[in-house]
């Protein structure tokens, strides 16, 4: 079986990026950090290469962070093995009225 693998890159990601194709609902993958740490995921969405998905629950209006920064913040609860992407994260990018995440 092909190792379906994401990584989370700092300590502080609540989300990590995933590096495999074929990333369909069910399927599991394995999340490793910096430090070689590694947890086993169960996706619930189909995720394409190079997409996100949450390595928590994440509430609604909380700072999705990869790479240890916050790049959006969530527009709805998103569970644990669930893609991120623009159908539930709010950009926050060229946004002068979201500083720290706050209106």
């Amino acid at each position: 079986m092909e190792l379906k693998l994401g990584l989370k890159v700092h300590d502080a990601d609540n989300v990590a990026t995933i590096f495999a194709e074929g990333i369909e609902k069910g399927v599991e993958i394995e999340v490793r950090d910096q430090e070689g740490h590694a947890q086993t995921l169960t996706v619930l969405d189909a995720i394409p290469y190079g997409h996100k998905v949450a390595i928590e629950d994440i509430q609604k209006d909380t700072l999705i962070k990869k790479y240890g920064e916050e790049i959006g913040i969530a527009s709805h609860d998103i569970v644990k093995g669930e893609h991120v992407h623009v159908h539930n994260l709010d950009s926050m990018r060229g946004r002068g009225d979201l500083k720290g995440g706050k209106k």
